[in-house]
């Protein structure tokens, strides 16, 4: 069995995690017309590296980067019961690497910095049609919360 090791990015893997953003991108273009056709980003991935409110972490094996996360620290709404959360996106594994727990690891490594720093309540988005992601994140303790909706006019 192969060794998953996850670990804070740093700028050395900056590549490597545009590619990643790039593949999301590529994935989730048939759950979301409102995306432009041409190349887009949805992160500065540079500016998330070196802030201190944002744990981006990768997952290797054999010292190839196979996996990415991130926990972003929000302030909630002054109506909540909590005054901050964290926000996980970033979500990705390389398609050979994935039924490996990779995610999975990276979640639990990534609740576990949320818990270091006070934060208790952890959320994301997910499209609704993504059948796959929606059950691996309730494998990894999500529920459904809130259903966004929208129409074109």
């Amino acid at each position: 069995m192969e060794t998953i090791i996850i670990r804070k990015a740093n700028l050395d893997d900056l590549n490597k995690l545009l590619l990643f953003e790039q593949e999301i991108i590529e994935t989730e273009r048939p759950f979301d017309p409102t995306l432009k056709e041409e190349k887009i980003h949805y992160y500065d991935i540079e500016k998330m590296i070196l802030a201190t409110d944002v744990e981006i972490l990768v997952a290797e094996i054999n010292s190839e980067i196979v996996g990415s996360g991130y926990a972003r620290i929000e302030v909630a709404q002054p109506y909540l019961q909590h005054f901050k959360y964290a926000y996980l996106g970033f979500m990705f594994t390389e398609e050979r690497f994935r039924g490996k727990g990779i995610n999975a690891k990276i979640i639990d490594a990534l609740v576990n910095w949320c818990a270091l720093i006070d934060v208790f309540e952890i959320r994301l988005d997910v499209y609704s049609q993504n059948a796959s992601a929606i059950k691996a994140y309730e494998k990894a303790g999500f529920s459904k919360h809130l259903l966004n909706m929208r129409k074109a006019l």
